[in-house]
């Protein structure tokens, strides 16, 4: 998590800033993941973030996989994720943890 600092070098504040994660809950299910051809790593330091279904303007639209540099070394990536709730699909943004 990232810090913020806040006031003058003689009076500093330092808080802690947890990541928003954003949600979202529709009546269809996602469609099958998309087959992807994982490219050359850059460098052992990146990660893998596969690619997934977001829901943009009332449609599903396949969000690529892509390596990144994580945030910092000891980061952990946490996948986005559709999880069935009755009859809704609620999605959960992925984040660095």
């Amino acid at each position: 998590m990232p810090a913020v600092v806040v006031g003058n070098p003689g009076n500093v504040l330092v808080t802690t800033v947890t990541p928003a994660v954003s949600t979202t809950v529709v009546t269809v299910a996602p469609p099958a993941l998309q087959t992807e051809v994982v490219l050359a790593q850059p460098s052992p330091k990146y990660v893998w973030l596969a690619g997934y279904w977001s829901w943009h303007n009332d449609r599903y639209e396949w969000m690529a996989g892509h390596w990144q540099l994580p945030p910092k070394s000891n980061a952990v990536w946490v996948t986005p994720r559709w999880e069935q709730q009755g009859n809704a699909y609620k999605f959960t943004e992925g984040y660095w943890n």
